[in-house]
């Protein structure tokens, strides 16, 4: 199934972007009447017609919808962005199709990158979640320094991936299924002594995310994967 991304709706009719509108006429070669399935991010499935072509904007009448519900827990990783974008893109694609829910870039005292550009981000999470066919878009917020992040509110479990001293419990040991869940995950460099001891004095329980020392990317691939499958199998 081919799903296409419509980010607005008004009555029951919509304009697919000029980019879906491309695909639409020149890759899928999809004609007036053709019968075509979209989501809008935000957790509905629509089953439409095409009425109108034009590269700047198809036009679609939707004939059937169905809400496709959020899981009971909400995920939300805050991680610091790679040197390489390209990592980090992978990060945001793999975890859209695993199923996050809520991803924050955080900048700390030893990252290498500080200036990330959400639009292009936007478009990946797009792609991702087409791709798998999922009908929730994760929400991309602000990057924001990791001292601010930390002082906000949050209902829910918070974890900080950090595993310097040897002693921490691994994260399904931690983890309650079907409860929210927040994970920070750090730069190449890791966390500061000082970032780590600011979480914990926040509530955030240091854990493992397995016995290899892991890429930024991979941790949060890690923790996301790891909250998915145990509230699968909870």
């Amino acid at each position: 199934m081919q799903l296409f991304y419509i980010n607005g709706i008004e009555g029951n009719a919509g304009i697919l972007s000029e980019e879906e509108s491309w695909h639409c006429m020149k890759v899928l070669r999809l004609k007036e009447a053709d019968e075509i399935t979209l989501t809008d991010g935000c957790g509905n499935i629509h089953h439409g017609q095409l009425t109108k072509i034009h590269h700047k904007g198809c036009l679609v009448v939707i004939k059937e919808t169905m809400a496709v519900p959020r899981n009971q827990w909400q995920s939300h990783i805050a991680i610091a962005p790679t040197k390489n974008i390209d990592r980090f893109e992978w990060f945001l694609e793999k975890a859209t199709e695993i199923g996050i829910d809520e991803i924050t870039p955080v900048i700390c005292e030893h990252s290498e990158r500080e200036i990330i550009k959400l639009p292009r981000l936007e478009k990946v999470l797009v792609s991702a979640m087409k791709q798998s066919l999922k009908a929730w878009l994760p929400r991309l917020n602000e990057p924001v320094k990791l001292r601010d992040f930390i002082a906000r509110e949050f209902s829910g479990q918070k974890f900080i991936g950090y595993c310097e001293t040897g002693h921490e419990s691994a994260l399904e040991k931690k983890y309650t299924p079907g409860s929210n869940s927040l994970i920070l995950i750090g730069p190449e460099g890791d966390f500061s002594k000082t970032e780590v001891e600011q979480a914990t004095t926040a509530g955030y329980i240091p854990v493992s995310l397995g016995a290899s020392r892991l890429r930024t990317e991979t941790a949060g691939i890690v923790a996301c994967h790891s909250i998915e499958m145990l509230n699968r199998m909870g």
